[in-house]
C-alpha cells in the first residue's frame, strides 16, 4: 500500500455517506448536495494563493507569454475545458491559453488513467509546446501525485517558467515544484476517491477564477460585459447587440448598425458610439490604450 496515497484527504472514507447505497433517490441527492455545499468555503480559504496566481498570470500574458494547463484524468479535462472557453469568451488567440491532458486529446473522451504516471511524457509535453521563461504552467492534480503533472512542472521550472499548482490535498508532492500552490481541501468524497466530484468542482471554480480575473485585468471586459467575445453564432450575435445597448444606452437599430460597421467587433462598436470616432479611428484609439475600452473612452471622449 502506498503510504502517501493512503494518507490523502481525497482518499478517505466519508462517514456522512457510508450508507449511501441504502438511501432513496432523494436522500442520495440531498447527501451529494450537502457535500457540494462545502466546496465554495474551501475555495474561498485559498483566495490569497489564487490572488498570487492571477497576478503571475496577468504579468505573463501582458508581457507576451502563454499559460498552459497540464493535468491527468478529470483534472486534465477541466483544464482543457477552461482553456477552450477563453477564445470565444475573451476574443484571444487560442495559443495564449492552452489545455493539455495526459494521454492526448483521445483521453478527453476515453479514460486512460495510466498515463498520469508517465513522467517522461510530462517532460516531453513541455518540450513540444516550446515553453519558455516567459510562460506559466498550471498543474492540476487532485492527489498531487500524478507524475505526468509533477514532471511537467519540474521541467517548466527548470526552463524558468512560472509554475502554479491546483491540488486538493495539503503538503502534496506537487507543492515543492510550484511557485504558488492552490490547495482547496474539500474533504472525503461522497464516493471514496471519486475526485471528479467535490475535488473536481473545486478545481473548476479555481480555474474559472484564474482565467476570468486575469482576462478582466487585461482589459477584456467593460464593467462586467464580455466585450471581446466573438459573435460566432446567432446567440452570441444577439448577446453582442444586447451588450452594446447595455454599455451605451442606444436602441437596437443603432446597436446593430454600429456592430456591422465595426465588422462584428463588439468592443469597437461601443468605442465608436461612445466617442463618435470612425471605425478606423476607434480601432487606433483602442490600440493606443492596449485594448482597454474604458481607458480609451476616457482618453478620447469627455463622457464615459
Amino acid at each position: 500500500m502506498d503510504e502517501y496515497l493512503s494518507g490523502l484527504t481525497t482518499e478517505e472514507i466519508n462517514e456522512k455517506t457510508l450508507v449511501m447505497d441504502e438511501c432513496t433517490t432523494e436522500q442520495m441527492l440531498r447527501l451529494m448536495n450537502e457535500q457540494d455545499a462545502e466546496v465554495p468555503a474551501a475555495v474561498g480559504a485559498e483566495i490569497p494563493q489564487i490572488m498570487k496566481a492571477v497576478d503571475i498570470l496577468h504579468h505573463v500574458l501582458k508581457n507576451g507569454g502563454r499559460m498552459f494547463y497540464v493535468g491527468a484524468g478529470s483534472s486534465g479535462r477541466l483544464g482543457v475545458l477552461d482553456a477552450s472557453e477563453c477564445p470565444p469568451t475573451f476574443g484571444i488567440d487560442p495559443v495564449l491559453v492552452q489545455g493539455h491532458i495526459a494521454g492526448g486529446d483521445g483521453a478527453l473522451r476515453t479514460a486512460v488513467e495510466g498515463f498520469e504516471d508517465n513522467a517522461e511524457e510530462g517532460i516531453a509535453l513541455i518540450e513540444r509546446c516550446g515553453v519558455t521563461d516567459k510562460d506559466a504552467v498550471i498543474g492540476i492534480t487532485a492527489s498531487g501525485s500524478a507524475q505526468f503533472v509533477i514532471a511537467s512542472l519540474n521541467k517548466a521550472k527548470e526552463i524558468g517558467a512560472a509554475t502554479i499548482g491546483v491540488v486538493n490535498n495539503k503538503n502534496s508532492k506537487l507543492e515543492p515544484v510550484c511557485d504558488v500552490c492552490i490547495a482547496p481541501v474539500v474533504g472525503p468524497e461522497a464516493i471514496m476517491g471519486s475526485t471528479r466530484l467535490k475535488a473536481g468542482t473545486a478545481q473548476k471554480l479555481v480555474l474559472n477564477m484564474l482565467t476570468t480575473c486575469t482576462m478582466v485585468k487585461l482589459g477584456k471586459t467593460y464593467n462586467n460585459l464580455m466585450v471581446d467575445m466573438k459573435a460566432s453564432n446567432n446567440k452570441l450575435y444577439d448577446r453582442s447587440v444586447r451588450i452594446i445597448r447595455a454599455a451605451t444606452g442606444v436602441d437596437e437599430e443603432c446597436a446593430i448598425a454600429h456592430l456591422e460597421s465595426a465588422s462584428m467587433n463588439c468592443k469597437l462598436a461601443i468605442m465608436m458610439i461612445k466617442t463618435g470616432l470612425s471605425a478606423a479611428e476607434a480601432e487606433q484609439a483602442l490600440n493606443q490604450c492596449d485594448g482597454r475600452l474604458k481607458t480609451a473612452i476616457r482618453t478620447f471622449s469627455k463622457v464615459v
